[in-house]
């Protein structure tokens, strides 16, 4: 796999940027620590009005890049985000995808995207940001996210992106350049890591902030579930073909699953803490997966300056007990992030007084978080107050990713090397045809035993 040949070769802590080994790229700081505002709060903290729609306004046109079924999902959220909202381009490398989300789109939402307005290929991303559009919904595998939001708001256009926002430093660090100059443009940009758009999940964070169970020391983050889907492959496909078909199995576009799906449970840790590791210790292997050439599972040990550490393991095999902790270590209890507060014998001191399904009109009402993400989306670009989380996003990915490095290398790994790091991962050229250099081949750590 070329990230194990490239770190074997030690490129890996090769400084791509001199100035990032100050934690800067071009003047833009990398990590943004926030543990001054946890540190700071009190019980004044207040959570910002969540609305269960967007205000009217103007027409806004948006488009749909990556038309699988998160990005006609996503789709969807916007316009159920509120009114004089519209779907008018759709771009993605396959047209049976493309065929599927104009389906869904004329079935749920009576949307007809023309003709003329969907593109196919490589670069229907560009066709589609050049279309007209206010707004790009940008959802394709994560390995093409950099690119896309740097031509979005090259363009000058409001942004949502899926998480991950890269799969490798490389993209951390384009994203993070391009997120820095969309705050310049007044762009608003919103990423798809959800938790810190849920009412219950921001009301027990503001409870802890506020020192309701004393201060944190730590933190224990898992998530348990059965595999994701894979698709074999077909002799009529290429290379190329059979990976973007089956991405959420490959590296180079998915990030792997610590990454791809980890990354909400591991942003809740980076949301409550205010603050990012500076070494990650991690381990991980495969026993189910059946093709690309990822890991199936996860554990990973962050340090913090502070010398305080926090664990994150995610698995991925069917047939497991399943299950998801989001647990907040502090000195007088702990925190279960969706909703409940401990103290320290276990007994439950608070919970989130969620209404009887179907209460909407509660004030501990929660809206669909995948729709309340556009909702807020919306809001700032009708209301003229910007929001722009991307750096939030760029930081959580970089985390995963750390984690990620660790478990496939056997060797711990710091922020800095990270931070330094001139790795990327995938082709840099992309076509219908043989993709070099990337094998279907598992990461091995470490060497093998010999008498």
């Amino acid at each position: 796999m070329k990230e194990m040949e490239q770190l074997s070769r030690r490129n890996f802590f090769k400084s791509s940027i001199a100035a990032s080994a100050m934690g800067v790229v071009g003047g833009i700081p990398l990590f943004t620590s926030c543990s001054s505002q946890a540190k700071n709060s009190n019980k004044e903290l207040q959570l910002p009005q969540l609305l269960n729609q967007a205000p009217d306004g103007k027409i806004l046109k948006a488009g749909l890049i990556g038309c699988g079924s998160r990005g006609t999902g996503a789709a969807v959220d916007f316009l159920n985000a509120g009114p004089n909202l519209q779907i008018v381009a759709l771009g993605d490398v396959f047209q049976d995808k493309m065929d599927a989300c104009r389906d869904i789109l004329k079935k749920q939402k009576n949307v007809e995207v023309p003709d003329e307005n969907c593109f196919i290929g490589f670069d229907s991303y560009e066709k589609v940001i050049d279309s007209g559009v206010d707004v790009v919904l940008l959802c394709t595998p994560p390995h093409f996210r950099p690119a896309h939001v740097e031509a979005a708001v090259n363009a000058k256009k409001h942004i949502f992106m899926e998480k991950p926002i890269a799969v490798d430093p490389t993209g951390v660090r384009n994203v993070l350049a391009s997120v820095k100059r969309a705050k310049s443009l007044n762009l608003n940009v919103v990423s798809g890591t959800i938790r810190r758009s849920q009412k219950d999940y921001m009301e027990t964070r503001r409870r802890v902030l506020s020192g309701e169970i004393g201060e944190i020391v730590g933190a224990n983050i898992i998530r348990n579930g059965g595999a994701l889907w894979y698709r074999s492959r077909k002799p009529e496909w290429t290379d190329m073909e059979y990976m973007l078909r089956n991405w959420v199995n490959f590296c180079w576009l998915s990030g792997d699953h610590i990454a791809e799906q980890f990354i909400h449970e591991i942003d809740v840790m980076n949301w409550y803490l205010g603050d990012y590791p500076v070494k990650a210790t991690g381990w991980g292997g495969r026993q189910r997966r059946v093709t690309g050439d990822q890991y199936d599972f996860f554990s990973v040990e962050y340090l913090y300056e502070s010398g305080m550490r926090t664990h994150c393991a995610a698995r991925q095999i069917s047939g497991c007990s399943d299950g998801k902790v989001e647990q907040i270590n502090c000195t007088q209890g702990y925190a279960d992030a969706g909703g409940k507060l401990y103290d320290l014998k276990g007994n439950v001191i608070w919970e989130y007084p969620m209404p009887a399904e179907g209460d909407t009109n509660s004030e501990w009402h929660v809206t669909n978080p995948f729709v309340q993400e556009h909702i807020n989306f919306v809001t700032a670009i009708r209301t003229g107050n910007t929001i722009n989380d991307g750096e939030d996003q760029a930081n959580s990915t970089l985390v995963a990713i750390m984690g990620r490095i660790a478990a496939y290398t056997g060797k711990d790994v710091t922020r800095d090397e990270v931070l330094n790091a001139d790795l990327y991962l995938g082709p840099k050229t992309y076509i219908m045809g043989p993709v070099e250099d990337i094998p279907e081949i598992i990461p091995l750590a470490g060497v093998q035993h010999k008498e």
